[in-house]
């Protein structure tokens, strides 16, 4: 039986420290002992010497990590405990530290890259994906919004692109990844084996160029013109009549896929977005989400989302409000409010 101990496994390869995490099952999704145990493996490795880069990589062949555990973060909501703020704490606090690390980050983001998969790899330095990624932020869909430094990464994306994948929670490959800025390199999935042997032997710079290749086009570029005019609407639902106005499938199916989502958690994840994107730097982002995610424990949206999809299955949420327009200004305000017990803070 699997323990804690083997979730996520580290090693010292040449001199390159290797993270693997290790819950194929679960799709290697995270959790707090997890998150620790990498953040004191990072703080050991920074001062080691013997130690020039770091690898992150998924165990199993369908993905480096799916996020953070959603049920056990149900569980706490519904209890009204405070596990999944303390969660939270220490893994903002460890996506803060991948972004400054002081050595080479290396992420494979092969396969499905999603919410808390994406904290552990898109700060990256160096960030890989393959023809089998999937990078996503799909928070809206559970009835919450977008965290770990994920606000920070999609309001910098190239025009309105940011914005479409926070409301849709739509999934890219590889090319659209590139565009977004969530990734840096394409390397074949076929040729990751050798890439990380290589890794073993020598920095990141010499061993890349040696895989790297141009990626399968992507759908985004053919779809900025229409993104771009759309997203640049002031709320949820202008996005969604230009999107309806299009006179394109794709735009429909955009809209169509926004109007299933939770109505409270479109509107506080664009006002998340667009704040993000004015904010100077990712801690800054952090604590923003902070307060945020801390604040949508008490809200009704987060459980009845995680039900749905996860818990029973259904997909069948009842949200409220159940509607956008029933989303009033005060209502999204109040999920950026100071929390009682102090905001995020750094060491």
């Amino acid at each position: 039986m699997k323990t804690e101990d083997d979730t996520v496994l580290f090693d010292i390869e040449g001199g390159t420290g290797v993270v693997t995490l290790n819950r194929p099952k679960a799709l290697n999704a995270l959790t707090h002992p997890m998150v620790l145990r990498i953040d004191e493996a990072l703080t050991g490795w920074a001062q080691d010497p013997a130690v020039h880069q770091v690898l992150i990589r998924g165990a199993g062949e369908r993905g480096l990590c799916a996020g953070g555990d959603i049920r056990a973060i149900h569980d706490d909501a519904k209890a009204g405990n405070t596990a999944s703020a303390d969660f939270w704490r220490d893994e903002y606090r460890l996506n803060a530290r991948i972004a400054r690390y002081p050595k080479p980050y290396i992420a494979l983001m092969d396969g499905i890259v999603m919410g808390g998969g994406v904290g552990v790899s898109a700060h990256g330095s160096v960030r890989v994906v393959t023809e089998r990624s999937r990078v996503a932020m799909p928070e809206t869909g559970i009835g919450f919004v977008p965290d770990v430094g994920g606000t920070w990464l999609l309001g910098r994306a190239p025009g309105r692109l940011g914005i479409h994948l926070a409301l849709t929670g739509a999934a890219v490959g590889a090319a659209d990844a590139l565009l977004c800025g969530l990734a840096d390199h394409f390397v074949p999935a076929a040729r990751l084996t050798d890439l990380t042997a290589g890794l073993a032997a020598a920095p990141a710079p010499e061993v890349l160029p040696r895989y790297a290749a141009a990626p399968p086009p992507g759908d985004l570029p053919d779809r900025r013109a229409w993104i771009d005019h759309c997203y640049a609407a002031d709320t949820v639902e202008e996005i969604v009549d230009r999107l309806l106005g299009q006179g394109e499938p794709a735009a429909k199916e955009a809209a169509e896929t926004i109007l299933a989502k939770s109505p409270t958690a479109l509107k506080v994840t664009l006002a998340a977005v667009r704040r993000a994107a004015a904010l100077d730097s990712l801690e800054r982002v952090l604590v923003q989400e902070f307060r945020v995610s801390c604040n949508a424990l008490s809200a009704p949206d987060l459980v009845e989302g995680i039900r749905a999809q996860v818990v029973d299955k259904d997909r069948r949420p009842r949200w409220s409000p159940p509607a956008l327009a029933a989303v009033a200004d005060a209502d999204v305000e109040r999920f950026f409010a100071p929390l009682p017990g102090g905001d995020l803070t750094f060491g």
